[in-house]
């Protein structure tokens, strides 16, 4: 899967977003301009020490993108989407393009594509979701589809009994 960020704005979104891609296995393509370096300490301390895991990649247009990438399955997160995420089908390879923080995706692009576009039901008085929060609803259905390739499936009791948690009396 490949996450792309139409000209994020927010290192902590990118960042929180880099350790989904992280804890994926989801390629990440950042479209400039961006709101700030990628360098940033604010991206950075919200990757945490992820970045190694992350195939990020930072590209100068949705052009490019397009160029480098012909033939690709793309899906358009959009609160102006016609149909609901979950609705889509997701495939292996496919792109998920999310608009910047402040204004989405342009509406020049989702006019020509909005067969493409989906969104995360809300109410109607809510504008939106918090962009790393709709990438990670997004990114974690395309993946259920897909059985969850590669994730692993199970966790297991690694952690120190001998202190429990006050609250564990009241369980």
């Amino acid at each position: 899967m490949y996450i792309v960020l139409y000209q994020p704005e927010i290192p902590q979104n990118t960042g929180n977003i880099a350790r989904t891609c992280a804890a994926t296995g989801a390629h990440l393509i950042l479209i400039e301009p961006l709101g700030f370096e990628i360098s940033d300490k604010y991206l950075k301390r919200a990757g945490l020490d992820y970045f190694h895991l992350v195939d990020m990649q930072v590209l100068p247009s949705f052009d490019a993108l397009l160029e480098k990438y012909p033939g690709a399955t793309f899906h358009f997160a959009s609160t102006k989407a016609p149909r609901a995420y979950h609705e889509a089908k997701f495939g292996e390879n496919d792109f998920i393009v999310f608009g910047c923080e402040t204004k989405g995706l342009p509406e020049s692009l989702l006019s020509r594509v909005y067969d493409r576009c989906i969104r995360i039901p809300m109410r109607k008085e809510a504008r939106s979701l918090n962009l790393s929060n709709s990438v990670a609803i997004v990114l974690y259905e395309a993946l259920r589809q897909q059985g969850f390739p590669g994730l692993q499936g199970e966790g297991s009791l690694t952690g120190r009994e001998d202190e429990a948690a006050p609250w564990m009396d009241y369980v």
